[in-house]
């Protein structure tokens, strides 16, 4: 049996006449990460805000439970979340001190959450080590490069090994390098068993990390399911794409064979025949017996850039 350790009910969040959050509910599950998917503007950041009490919501409410509490029935709600110690959080705007060094400001936020002596010292090298910090923890974090003040964020973020750790746009504005290391990171946290949630417009990073996607536009959740769930209910059809070498000088008699095999679907334009299909792996083998010289054959199956675009009608990234 899973436990909710975050429930959102009804969450609304209003700025003059935009509504920036519209009436979302969702629950987090104990060791899952949870993606919240979707464009900027979308309302991820705001959500986040009214679960760690930054901001009000005008309605609805956040419950947060920690599973180390003594008294399970215990719970904390709306403003009157105490996150000090249940919550952690990573957030897009970088929360350090440029002025100090990376030990420093992990100390600093440690001593925040109230860790003290061996224990203080103990969870900062572990950060620091967690995160490929240690050889520049005497460093001035104002002289570190995007990634590794984005990964200083995120040592911070789980210094005291919060019951659920927020990571709100964690690999925005890094190199390619330094993006996979704070994937690795985060995929290290799952093997863990730690509960994450998980907000980004990286529909390949969502893809990869979240057990569970809610799909996030104009502060609605419009979709929330495991991936391959959303991607079955709403990513289309697959397209299958075939090159041939010598194409038949006659296209007409080629797209009379394609129907007869069964692809009435299929389009032929010039060398290039390519159609969509719900059994990609029949389809394959209905053309290979068709004796063509087929020179490549590609298989685009969808993907959560899909389900975005079937769902709102345009691009994650527009």
């Amino acid at each position: 049996m899973t436990t909710a350790l975050i429930t959102a009910q009804g969450l609304t969040k209003k700025y003059g006449d935009k509504t920036a959050v519209d009436g979302i509910s969702f629950q987090i599950e104990q060791g899952e990460i949870f993606g919240l998917l979707g464009p900027n503007g979308a309302g991820k950041t705001t959500t986040i805000n009214m679960i760690v009490s930054a901001i009000k919501p005008d309605s609805g409410r956040v419950i947060v439970r920690d599973p180390r509490d003594p008294d399970p029935s215990r719970t904390t709600s709306g403003r009157d979340i105490e996150p000090r110690a249940t919550l952690g959080i990573a957030p897009q705007a970088l929360a350090i001190y440029e002025e100090l060094t990376g030990e420093e400001n992990v100390t600093f936020f440690a001593r925040m959450q109230g860790l003290t002596g061996d224990r203080l010292r103990t969870q900062v090298d572990w950060a620091l080590q967690f995160t490929g910090l240690t050889n520049r923890r005497k460093d001035r974090s104002g002289a570190y490069s995007g990634g590794m003040k984005r990964r200083l964020n995120l040592a911070c973020a789980i210094v005291h090994e919060p019951a659920v750790v927020m990571l709100d746009e964690p690999t925005v504005g890094v190199d390619p390098q330094s993006r996979n290391h704070l994937l690795d990171n985060i995929e290290a946290l799952r093997n863990r068993g730690w509960t994450i949630l998980y907000t980004t417009h990286y529909m390949e990073e969502a893809q990869r990390l979240c057990d569970r996607v809610a799909i996030m536009d104009n502060g609605k959740i419009l979709a929330l399911d495991r991936v391959d769930a959303l991607i079955d209910a709403h990513g289309g059809r697959s397209m299958i794409v075939a090159q041939i070498d010598v194409p038949p000088l006659d296209a007409s008699t080629l797209r009379d064979q394609l129907v007869e095999s069964g692809l009435r679907e299929a389009a032929v334009d010039g060398a290039t025949i390519r159609w969509e299909t719900d059994q990609p792996l029949d389809d394959i083998t209905k053309l290979a017996g068709l004796g063509l010289d087929v020179a490549t054959v590609r298989v685009d199956r969808p993907n959560l850039e899909a389900v975005f675009l079937n769902l709102t009608g345009r691009s994650l990234r527009d």
